[in-house]
Order: structure tokens, then sequence, then C-alpha cells
């Protein structure tokens, strides 16, 4: 099977969902990996790429793709599949990954499976398994004739151990399709957000919900969560009553995550913020509402008062980690 990557990069590093999207070609699919690369110093990406498992690269280096706009990189996408009639194409289902992979689908009149949790092969198509009705079900997808467009759910899939030896396959080089002054945004700058570690790349992630009472409340939370080494996410609700940022918000409306461990902390459990954890490789719940919908979800529950339980939580961490 040929199975061509979309790679994400930023400052020249390749990103963790474009690393799990390569293993995830290599170890479920068997498949020979091209690696697509967009903007300039592609030459040092491609090196990674192949060091991350890729067969080979076909590149773009031209710095007008650097702001990775959509509009500038499909149509070459497109061309690239039309002209090599690859059996797959894949992503991660990052914001810049699903919105790729739609325009794609669109114009070559294919389908597309978005937020891919599990990939095998039955009878020469993938079978893309993916959740639905907000997490409650999973569901194999098969699309049957054709390019076969995939997104992959961030930390689902596991990348292959990176080898800095790997010796490195062909690179092919191709122009852009689209000329800079035509594109219809422009990108001025990016700021970059400092502190903290990344929602949807964190292994550990330790979320507060309307249980914690208000905005000070999330400092036992996030004292836990700075002992871990992990992530402070929320619920909706704690988003919505003003305690804490929209981009600490776990759920169907904010990040999708898949941590090696997810600790709730006075989060009841609507199916809403279940649809975008659930996938937590361990989940452990803390409320004092025994009957909670979380501990229905939770591979772990401590009933209890969360002022109580999480700040001796961080106490044992700190003295065993110390």
């Amino acid at each position: 099977m040929k199975v061509f990557v979309y790679i994400e990069h930023y400052d020249e590093e390749i990103a963790p969902i474009s690393r799990e999207a390569i293993g995830a070609a290599k170890n479920q699919l068997d498949a020979d990996v091209t690696a697509l690369i967009f903007g300039s110093e592609a030459d040092e990406v491609a090196e990674q790429a192949f060091q991350w498992g890729a067969d080979n690269v076909i590149a773009c280096d031209d710095d007008s793709l650097d702001s990775g706009l959509t509009e500038a990189i499909a149509p070459i996408v497109v061309q690239i599949l039309q002209d090599e009639e690859p059996d797959a194409f894949i992503a991660g289902a990052s914001i810049a990954g699903k919105d790729l992979c739609a325009w794609v689908a669109y114009d070559l009149e294919t389908g597309y499976v978005a937020d891919v949790v599990d990939l095998k092969v039955e009878n020469d198509r993938i079978v893309a398994t993916h959740p639905v009705y907000a997490g409650k079900l999973r569901c194999d997808a098969v699309i049957p004739d054709g390019l076969q467009v995939i997104s992959l759910r961030n930390r689902a899939f596991v990348p292959l151990e990176q080898d800095e030896d790997a010796e490195e396959g062909d690179i092919d080089y191709v122009d852009p399709v689209v000329d800079e002054d035509d594109l219809t945004t422009t990108v001025e700058g990016i700021e970059e957000k400092g502190g903290g570690v990344s929602l949807t790349e964190a292994s550990i992630i330790v979320s507060g919900g309307r249980g914690v009472g208000g905005p000070e409340g999330f400092e036992p939370v996030r004292k836990l969560a700075e002992a871990l080494g992990g992530a402070l996410g929320s619920s909706r609700a704690a988003v919505d009553a003003g305690w804490i940022p929209y981009a600490h918000q776990v759920g169907q409306t904010g990040k999708t995550v898949s941590p090696d461990l997810y600790i709730a902390c006075g989060i009841s459990g609507a199916i809403q913020h279940q649809a975008g954890m659930n996938t937590s490789k361990l989940i452990v719940a803390i409320n004092k509402d025994a009957d909670a919908p979380i501990y229905k979800l939770a591979h772990y529950g401590v009933v209890g008062d969360l002022f109580e339980i999480v700040p001796a939580l961080t106490a044992e961490f700190e003295r065993r980690l110390s």
C-alpha cells in the first residue's frame, strides 16, 4: 500500500502528530510512506522525516508556504495526489490537518474519515475506526473506491523510534501551484504563547470542573499538574463561568485529547466532556458525588472532597518524584 502523509513542522521540527501519522502508516498499514513537506528549510525537515520512518519525500521548498495556509498548500497536495495516485492520504487531525483533508477530499471527489483512532487493512482497503455520537460509540468506516483521505486523532497512534542513522530516500521537489499574490489571506506574523504544556500533546492532563468552585479552586489542580509534569485542563462549565481561559477546555467544543493519564477533578462527566477525553489510556476521577457520570468512564475513582484529596496527592507525588 502506498500512503502519502502530510508533515506539519514548526521551527524545522516535525510535529508529534505527524510523527504519529508516519508510525501509523508503517505499523498499522505496513505501507510505503511518502512524506509531503512544504515551506522553507524543507531539506532539514526531510532528513527528520526519514529518521521517523518515511521512505520517500516530496517537498516544495518555498518560503511562501511557511504560513501553513491551506489555500496555498492544498492545491499542491491535490496536484501531487493526482499525479502520483497513492492509495491513501493521511494527516494529523489538527486544525490544519483536518482543513487540508476536507479540501483534498472535495477537490478529488472522494471520501474523508476524520479523527481516526485505529486503522487496519481488509480486502486492500483501509478500515478506519473513529468515534461517533459524541464519543458514545466507535464506527468502522471504509472508503470503497478511489483515494482514501484520513485524519488521525492526536496521541492515538505510536510513532516509530527515531533512527538518526537512517538512510535518506528520494526527495522530489515540486513548485508552488498558487502565486503568493493570489492568496486571499496574508499572515503578518505568528505570536507564540509561552508557558505550560500543550494539551493536545500532553501525556498527563489534570482537569478541573464545576466542582472547583471558582478561579481560586484551580490552584490545587494546577499544582498537581505541575507536580506530574502535565498540562492543566478544564470542563466547559468552568470556562463558561470565566474561571479559566478557553485554551484549557477539553470536550466536544474544546480540545480532543488522548493522554496516558487523565485526572478529572470535580468534573461530573457530561457526554460533551467525555467526547474530548474518552480515548485517554488511564482515567482517574475525583468527585464527591458517587453517582457522577464520570465514574462510568473512569478506570479508578476517588469519592471525596477534591480540596483534601488533590493536595494530598500532590504532596505524595512531589515526595516520590523528587
